[in-house]
């Protein structure tokens, strides 16, 4: 993707989660690069080819980000931790105009994001917990691939049945307490005295 076309999609990334997608015409996002409609078309065929590409940009960013956290030098349950706290941000700054417009009106790019969500999550969830039984903190005869499934559908359930509202499953109890159901049932002796740690180490970070 050239420089050009990102410096577009990050402006309207800013334009649809502020404004949602539907209210946003293609006049509006040239006005807003101060280019013309011409040249904005030189990118795009039309605002569904533009929102495409948005999402395709999105999906690439959030897998980057999540992928840092592979390479810093965690142990198992410290990424996940990291992995955990970057999606439960991405679920706090998310618009709700923005998402009912894309799976009411875009309905094909809804269903991509919702596959690369939960692709993303099982995989990430799965490089988890073999590196984890790797490193000790985990337990060998687990079976991983339920394990992942179980962390997906419990993630996925939480998130979208009406039982927590969006400022409960933000929170940092509920983050904390998600995580310490997960891992108490897979984890080691080592791996829950890890735990305990992070807990400690993220209880005293908030009380600074």
């Amino acid at each position: 993707m050239n420089e050009e076309l990102k410096n577009i999609l990050l402006k309207v990334r800013e334009l649809y989660m502020k404004y949602g997608i539907k209210s946003i015409t293609m006049d509006d996002v040239a006005k807003e690069l101060a280019i013309s409609k011409k040249t904005l078309y030189q990118y795009v065929t039309d605002k569904d080819d533009l929102v495409g590409k948005f999402i395709d940009n999105e999906i690439a960013i959030r897998r980057e980000e999540i992928c840092k956290c592979f390479r810093i030098g965690y142990n198992a349950i410290e990424e996940l931790f990291e992995i955990s706290s970057f999606m439960n941000k991405l679920m706090r700054n998310q618009n709700s105009v923005t998402d009912y417009d894309l799976k009411k009106y875009y309905p094909a790019h809804y269903h991509k994001t919702v596959t690369a969500r939960k692709e993303g999550i099982y995989n990430y969830i799965l490089t988890n917990l073999k590196k984890g039984i790797k490193e000790g903190l985990y337990r060998k005869e687990m079976d991983k691939e339920v394990i992942a499934k179980l962390y997906l559908w419990r993630t996925e359930n939480v998130h979208f049945d009406e039982l927590f509202t969006v400022e409960e499953f933000t929170s940092v109890k509920l983050f904390v307490e998600l995580l310490n159901y997960h891992v108490r049932g897979i984890a080691t002796e080592k791996g829950i005295i890890a735990l305990e740690n992070k807990i400690k180490e993220l209880q005293t970070a908030l009380n600074k």
